[in-house]
């Protein structure tokens, strides 16, 4: 696949320091069906659902629905199409944020609009309807969720998976994605995941004692769960193992937390290697100019990256 839109250079390290702090909030932030929520909806026009049939029939239409290069190769086609997408922090925050209850989290779905784990999920979600010959908004939406939730099922805040490193973990018990990180080598990261509890006052929905509780208790229950993170300066190594669409978490040092962004490994028309993501910096969803290993070079506090691949699941 050839990809026509903007990229962007490596960022510098005063952008990544804020990139940081507002992607792990993002990722250890971030809702029942019937009360789904689409965010870009205006005077009853739909951009969302416009998009959903848009990309669903471009992949139906060019064949990438039905190639067997790989399930990865379909998402990474809609990351393309949504290449020039907004950045947007915290949407996923948003209802707690006007009032609502996090005992009861509604699901939010948007195309027009996205963070790094939010583009994931909806190139995944897009992938998998268009794969199955059903594109309704509904399915789109049970795509999401089962990715989004632990076990796949939608209770409140504390049945996300704030961590990123337990998103990767939880599809891989259902068959959604391949965990790579022991076949590329990847070192036990075994810290301990506190940042959230740690950090209390940054997440609205943990002055709810419920709820502060349940992410108490998760976090403890992670402990028994290493993560595998494939350190920077073996990347060059396996570079060549990684394929496009893979999904990938950007481990960090940051004390009690595992990952603090999300994107996909992009290999451009002349195979080289490089990231697919929803940044902070530039605002937009972008391929970016530097190759995977010089992009994670380039992050202070990084220890490497979590490696996933997608399943059709």
């Amino acid at each position: 696949m050839t990809f026509t839109g903007p990229v962007s250079p490596p960022l510098s390290r005063r952008t990544l320091i804020k990139t940081a702090a507002a992607t792990a909030a993002a990722l250890v932030f971030p809702a029942p069906l019937s009360a789904c929520r689409i965010k870009g909806a205006v005077h009853g026009v739909d951009p969302s659902r416009a998009r959903l049939a848009e990309w669903t029939r471009v992949l139906q239409t060019e064949g990438v629905s039905r190639s067997e290069s790989g399930f990865g190769g379909q998402a990474i086609r809609v990351g393309e199409l949504a290449v020039g997408t907004p950045y947007e922090p915290y949407t996923l925050e948003s209802y707690v944020r006007s009032g609502g209850s996090p005992l009861q989290e509604p699901l939010i779905l948007s195309l027009t609009r996205f963070d790094c784990v939010t583009l994931v999920e909806a190139c995944l979600a897009v992938a998998r309807v268009a794969d199955e010959g059903n594109s309704s908004w509904e399915r789109f939406g049970r795509e999401v969720e089962r990715m989004r939730y632990r076990e796949g099922r939608r209770r409140g805040y504390a049945s996300r998976l704030h961590y990123f490193s337990e998103w990767i973990a939880d599809g891989a018990k259902r068959g959604l994605v391949e965990d790579m990180g022991r076949e590329l080598g990847g070192a036990e990261d075994a810290r301990p995941l506190r940042f959230m509890t740690e950090n209390r006052t940054k997440y609205l929905a943990l002055t709810h004692e419920n709820v502060f509780r349940e992410i108490a208790a998760i976090e403890r229950r992670l402990d028994g769960h290493p993560r595998r993170v494939i350190p920077t300066k073996r990347i060059p190594q396996v570079v060549e193992r990684i394929e496009t669409g893979d999904v990938l978490g950007f481990a960090t040092e940051i004390s009690g937390l595992d990952v603090t962004h999300a994107a996909f490994a992009y290999r451009d028309r002349d195979d080289t290697l490089r990231v697919l993501h929803a940044p902070l910096s530039g605002g937009v969803v972008e391929v970016t100019r530097a190759t995977l290993p010089e992009y994670v070079a380039a992050i202070r506090r990084s220890t490497g990256i979590l490696v996933a691949r997608p399943l059709r699941g």
